[in-house]
């Protein structure tokens, strides 16, 4: 296996969920993850959501999308990204899937407040509003891997 070879599954399911999977042979849980993102998508609004928002119209991305669909998202996408990246041979290191985990979370945190939390002054939605906590979240992950192995170190 090439080195590069986890980044290439990892980008992949960047680009839609279940694609590294399916790159790292595993075709049920890829077909799975692919139909689970459709879904979410569909029922979720959340490709409408994405034009408007793209497009500067955040108040009307707010109402197409369904946050009880939405909410999920953020966890479907982050662990199909950290399982490609985990299968194609990352993830190798003690509590790697850290900060893919927090990204998770605070992704679903930013989807939760994204109708109402304004950040300097402009509503971000619930398409740019996760993005900007997923890296709020791994940046959490990665200091917490760093606090658990420094203190694991010191024993």
């Amino acid at each position: 296996m090439h080195p590069e070879s986890k980044y290439e599954k990892l980008f992949w399911s960047i680009a839609l969920p279940g694609f590294g999977q399916l790159l790292n042979k595993k075709f049920i849980k890829g077909g799975f993850l692919i139909l689970l993102e459709f879904l979410i998508n569909v029922q979720g609004n959340l490709n409408e959501a994405i034009v408007y928002s793209f497009q500067g119209k955040i108040e009307q991305a707010i109402v197409v999308v369904d946050y009880g669909w939405v909410m999920f998202y953020p966890c479907v996408y982050l662990f199909a990204i950290w399982d490609a990246f985990r299968d194609g041979g990352g993830g190798k290191e003690p509590y790697d899937f850290l900060p893919f985990v927090f990204a998770a979370f605070m992704s679903t945190i930013g989807v939760i407040y994204s109708a109402n939390i304004p950040i300097f002054g402009v509503l971000w939605g619930p398409v740019f509003l996760p993005i900007l906590c997923i890296f709020i979240g791994l940046m959490f992950g990665f200091m917490i891997k760093m606090v658990i192995l420094k203190s694991i170190s010191d024993d």
